[in-house]
């Protein structure tokens, strides 16, 4: 079983920064990619940022709407991505939810797993 937990939400003020954190837990082989997504209410889950996690490329993937303001990172010692949210504005209100592409075992046919999902953790950003 696999474990994926977010935290670090709150209330800020327009302008402020939070940072939040996923960890993933359980029977890992192997962790792929992180990514963070979002949903506002009435609107559909959206990326937000992603990082590669299965080699040492750090590829990451933005959304236009946070580049440059939101940075992901990962501690892999900890099985951990961050998501560090400066110049917050109000339309980045939202549940960010965190998931986490593993590999749960191998075998002689290869790897298998799944994507797994956290029960996110709400952002509110005042204006």
């Amino acid at each position: 079983q696999v474990q994926v937990v977010e935290s670090g939400g709150g209330l800020v003020q327009a302008g402020g920064s939070l940072r939040l954190s996923c960890a993933a837990s359980g029977t890992i082989f192997q962790t792929n990619a992180m990514g963070w997504y979002r949903q506002a209410p009435g609107k559909q889950r959206e990326l937000v940022a992603s990082i590669n996690t299965s080699d040492d490329r750090d590829k990451t993937n933005y959304a236009d709407s946070v580049t440059g303001r939101f940075t992901i990172s990962r501690d892999d010692t900890k099985r951990t991505v961050y998501l560090q949210m400066n110049s917050l504005k109000p339309e980045d209100t939202a549940v960010y939810y965190c998931n986490a592409d593993v590999f749960t075992g191998c075998s002689g046919f290869g790897c298998y797993g799944d994507v797994y999902w956290g029960k996110g953790t709400q952002v509110t950003v005042s204006s």
